[in-house]
């Protein structure tokens, strides 16, 4: 029709959205951070009261899973609300969406070979990515025993290559992490997934598990069980536990010696990473808290907003990044 505009010719692929997310540059420092709390001389060895904490990243909805790809000098981590996986880069800061329109993916861990393993409450499955993330991400554990996961929520892996998750109901309970569904199950559990073999073996029952990690040789494993959360969720009712366990673990991946290992005194243990000493770096409402392996507090990075998750990563492995709330951070550990 005359005297309208004529648009140039668009593809499928034009209308697409840009990947990036945040333009190269160095991180800056958090003007609000009030310094590291140290209540133990050996955290004062590698943490100053004046280390800075570093912004990497700002605009997340609720950032999540943090994993590092060594091979790739960068560091995933969820957005769960908005369905992505994105992805800073160590060289010059940027970042990228690595994923999109992802079924709801929370928890991310890296293999050995690279590829991804990412925990998705929309698909209720683990499924796994290649180290490239070029393509969508294939579903690797859907049921056990015949029946659907409930929302798969934190995955580790083993030293041994094996793969371990946490299987809550968050993500069938909350709409703006995946979509409202029964359970199938009448367990909410942390299960063992040996990706050579196909096996699936169910390793201990909580109230509502979340977080979990391994120490670095592997025989220290620590999960989180965060049923109080449930409280935030209409139609739901609190329960009782907002703490970290501890069990050992033996041949064949067997646990034994479960114990309580810390709570929270604000919010919920969310997630954490253990460090190389094996110290747990443990998620707050208030924060990030260090705990020996046994059990001693070593001192409190004080963050004005819910730390959800935590991972070691860089080229030294001495960075330690935290997701918390809508941002990605970070510190630099001395040794």
């Amino acid at each position: 029709m005359a005297g309208l505009p004529r648009w140039p010719p668009m593809s499928d692929l034009s209308l697409l959205p840009g990947r990036l997310l945040r333009r190269p540059a160095p991180p800056r420092r958090d003007p609000a951070f009030p310094g590291v709390q140290v209540d133990d001389a050996r955290l004062a060895a590698i943490l100053t009261p004046g280390a800075p904490l570093l912004v990497l990243h700002e605009g997340a909805i609720h950032a999540e899973g943090p994993a590092w790809q060594a091979d790739r000098r960068r560091l995933l981590f969820s957005d769960v609300p908005n369905r992505r996986v994105n992805a800073w880069y160590e060289g010059d800061g940027r970042v990228e969406v690595a994923l999109d329109a992802t079924w709801f993916a929370n928890g991310n861990a890296v293999a050995a070979d690279g590829g991804v393993y990412h925990c998705e409450h929309g698909r209720r499955c683990i499924s796994r990515s290649a180290p490239a993330l070029d393509g969508p991400p294939e579903p690797v554990v859907t049921h056990y025993e015949g029946r659907r996961l409930n929302s798969p929520n934190d995955v580790a892996v083993a030293p041994d290559g094996s793969v371990w998750f946490t299987d809550p109901i968050f993500g069938i309970a909350m709409p703006s992490q995946g979509a409202l569904a029964e359970p199938e199950l009448d367990h909410r559990s942390l299960y063992r997934f040996d990706p050579a073999t196909g096996a699936l073996a169910r390793m201990a029952d909580f109230e509502q598990p979340n977080g979990v990690a391994f120490d670095a040789a592997g025989r220290t494993l620590y999960v989180s069980d965060t049923s109080v959360s449930l409280g935030e969720v209409p139609g739901h009712v609190a329960g009782t536990k907002h703490e970290v366990q501890a069990f050992t673990v033996g041949p064949g991946g067997a646990l034994t010696d479960r114990r309580f290992f810390a709570h929270a005194d604000h919010g919920y243990p969310d997630g954490f990473a253990v460090d190389a000493r094996g110290w747990l770096w443990m998620s707050a409402a208030d924060g990030v808290h260090v705990w020996s392996p046994e059990r001693e507090r070593l001192g409190y990075l004080p963050i004005a907003a819910t730390v959800s998750n935590l991972a070691f990563g860089g080229d030294n492995g001495r960075r330690l990044f935290i997701t918390a709330a809508d941002r990605l951070l970070a510190m630099d550990l001395a040794g």
